[in-house]
Parts: structure tokens; sequence; C-alpha cells
């Protein structure tokens, strides 16, 4: 077993924007990695490189160490400070989101950290690798706050494929393993099963809510939590906020408007622990204003909020297809299809779910996700609305097993799941 998780897509596109002249902004949920990355990997790469330790400047605003440099004016006179002469300095800031206050946030313009960024890049020698944990703050307004000098990085917790190169082993058992723990880095520190369990769910209690009560002035932490649950206990169904509001207040006795429920929707998703897939009509080639589905950025974080209670295989499968691609950069939608069926002159239209519709680029594939379709009927279900896309755009059904890839007469390929997660290049065959 390695002692270091050699996360190296990530190191590779950090070094290929490497005095590119922009600044470098890597974003993701927070323990997902992103400082060892920035802290160790990048900083040893630089070295390696023959760049000398007073070159890199190094600032980790979630320390207690580096507290006043949460002032953007202190942060601006520390680094100057340290840039003595023409070389090449590397400026790298950890948890950036710690020098943008609420009251900035209300109106961004006015966020003294992306001028002082900005002013340091107009600076010939300085090249700025930043992180975050929030995509509002770092995303969403990332090209306009730094003027188009922003080069967004998204880091998601450990794939399987680098679970599995960390673990090795048994594809099948580490995959259970993973679909039961999930891809934060620190989990594959632990020694037991309720050393793992702990930690995760103290992430949620002791990190990221706190983070976010603190960071949005929660008004209603109960609702954050009974949402975020409702959210874990049924990724990859679809939902709204109008639907949760009445669920909150039906079963769970929480008077709460479903403007504060889509609030909360979004903070969640700011703070990178859910994303959302929109539903698309794949013949009218348009997007459902609602409802959509919700998935938990990292399945084990999904099972720790549940107590490991729910573990409902076809949900987690899917779940952790849909990060997956995410991973590889694909946007994802929900696809829909309408079928016409009908004898003797009755006709219904009945609509049909596509789990993923999938696109980069010019590229575009429609994959179901099935966990077992070794009943006729229930392969014919799984393939009955890729067939009646009506268009030449590539099908894949991906399913749990070790069987090697084949495309049936319908020209749908049939992959196994562990295929897919270990071959980068698996929707190609």
């Amino acid at each position: 077993m390695q002692n270091v998780i050699q996360r190296n897509e990530y190191l590779d596109k950090m070094t290929g924007k490497k005095g590119n002249g922009l600044i470098k902004v890597i974003t993701g949920i927070r323990r997902c990695g992103k400082s060892f990355l920035l802290f160790n990997l990048f900083y040893d790469h630089l070295l390696e490189s023959g760049v000398k330790e007073e070159q890199i400047i190094m600032i980790a605003l979630d320390d207690d160490l580096y507290l006043k440099y949460r002032d953007p004016d202190e942060l601006s006179r520390y680094i100057r400070g340290k840039i003595v002469n023409k070389d090449m300095y590397y400026i790298l800031i950890d948890e950036i989101q710690y020098a943008i206050t609420k009251e900035e946030l209300k109106n961004p313009e006015n966020i003294r950290l992306y001028n002082v960024l900005n002013g340091l890049m107009r600076l010939r020698n300085v090249d700025i690798y930043v992180t975050g944990s929030n995509s509002k703050m770092l995303t969403r307004d990332v090209l306009t706050a730094f003027r188009g000098r922003g080069d967004e990085i998204k880091v998601f917790p450990l794939s399987f494929a680098e679970c599995f190169a960390y673990m090795g082993g048994d594809k099948s058992e580490a995959y259970e393993e993973y679909a039961l723990y999930g891809g934060m880095p620190l989990v594959l520190t632990k020694k037991s099963n309720a050393e793992k369990m702990t930690y995760l769910q103290n992430l949620f209690t002791e990190v990221y809510f706190k983070d976010i009560v603190e960071r949005y002035d929660i008004e209603l932490p109960d609702v954050l939590s009974e949402l975020t649950d409702d959210l874990c206990s049924s990724v990859g169904s679809l939902t709204n906020a109008n639907k949760i509001s009445n669920t909150l207040r039906t079963v769970r006795n929480l008077k709460v408007s479903s403007t504060t429920v889509s609030n909360y929707l979004n903070y969640l998703i700011e703070s990178f622990l859910f994303s959302n897939a929109k539903r698309y009509d794949v013949k009218g080639k348009k997007y459902f204003e609602y409802p959509s589905k919700y998935y938990c950025t990292d399945i084990g974080l999904r099972n720790a909020r549940l107590n490991f209670r729910q573990q409902e295989e076809t949900h987690i499968m899917e779940n952790i297809i849909y990060n997956e691609l995410l991973r590889r950069e694909y946007s994802v939608d929900v696809g829909v299809v309408e079928i016409v069926e009908g004898s003797g002159g009755k006709r219904t239209k009945k609509q049909c779910e596509i789990d993923f519709v999938i696109n980069k680029g010019s590229k575009k594939y429609y994959i179901q996700s099935a966990l077992n379709v070794s009943e006729p009927s229930k392969l014919e279900a799984e393939l009955r609305p890729l067939k009646h896309t009506k268009d030449f755009f590539k099908k894949i059904i991906i399913v749990k097993t070790s069987m090697k890839p084949w495309t049936d007469e319908n020209g749908i390929l049939h992959l196994g799941l562990y295929e897919f997660l270990l071959n980068e290049n698996a929707l190609e065959l």
C-alpha cells in the first residue's frame, strides 16, 4: 500500500497552467484534498523543478497562525513584503473564502480580496494559486471577479480508481468499501470501521454545517439538518423546494417556506456538499424548470449522514456514476423521453427516464445505470428509453458486473461498472 495518494490528474492540471498569467482557483468541498494538493504535491513539484523555498509563499487562512491575514490589506502587505527581488514567486493561499466578509458577499463588486489578487497579478514575477470551498465566492463569479483572469480547477473527493490504486486487492471488495465509506482522503487512514464512521459523521456537524450556519447566518439550523437528511435519503430521486417544504411540514412538523428551502438548497450546493442535475427533454430539446435530482458529492458522507442505515445499492451506484461523470468534466442532465404506444385506435403517451444525458464538446452520450439486468424484462425496461431517443448519439448501459464490454444489435454498449470506473476511456469502447 502506498503512503501518499498521488493525485496526478489534478497536479497535471496545475502544472500545465503554471505561469499562464491567470489566478488558478482550486475549488471543492472542504477536506477533499485541496490543501494537500497545493501545499504538498504542488509544493514538492515546485522544489523539484528548481524553485527555491523562499520563492514559495504559503498562507493557510483557516489556520489560527494566519488569522490576521484574513484582512485583505494585511494579506497584501504580507505577500508584497516577501517579494524582495525579480525572481518568480509562487503564492499559495488555502481556503481563500476566509478573507471575504458576509457584508461583501451581499455586493460582490466590493470584495476587497479580488482587488488585492488582481493587484498582485499586475506584478510580472508572481504566479497565484488559491483554494476555496464555496462556489458562490470562487466559482460563479470568478471570471468577472478576477476580470477574466481566473482559471478554475475543480477537485473532487477520491475517485474509485484513486482509492483502488491506493488499496489494491479485489475490485469487488474495494468497490463495496468505496460504496460504503466513499472517497474523503482521510477515511483511508482510519483503521477501524467505527473510526471511519465517526470521522464522516463529524465532518457534517463540526465542519460543513458550522461553515454554512456561520457564513449564511442560518436562522433555522434544524431545517438545514432535516433538509440534508432528506436529500441524502433520496439521492437520485426527483424533487424540488415545494415538495421538500411540504414533506418537512407534514412529516417533520417543521413549518418552512419553499423560498427558505430553496435558499438552503443553494447553500448546500454552493458548499459543494450536493450538486443537482436538471431534467432534459431529449426529443423536445429543452429543459424542464423542475423537479431536479440531487446527488451527494461523496457517497460516504451520504451514508454517514443516515447513520449507515439506508444502503440502497441502486441509488448509491447511480450517485457514484454521476460523480465520476462530473469528475471527467461532462455536463450531466437527467433525460426524459416521451414514448407513444397504443393499438386499436387508442394511443397513450408515457414519459420514460434516461438516468444521464452527458455532453462534452461535440460529444453526447445517453447512459443508464442498472444494478442487475439478469431478468430479460428488467433489461428491456432499462433499454427501452435508449431505443426511443431516435437519434444517433451513443447509448450505454452500465451494469454492476465485471463483464467485458459488448455492443448489442441496437448499437447499445453494455459496460461493466468496474470497467467504467477504472477506465477513463470506457465510454469510447
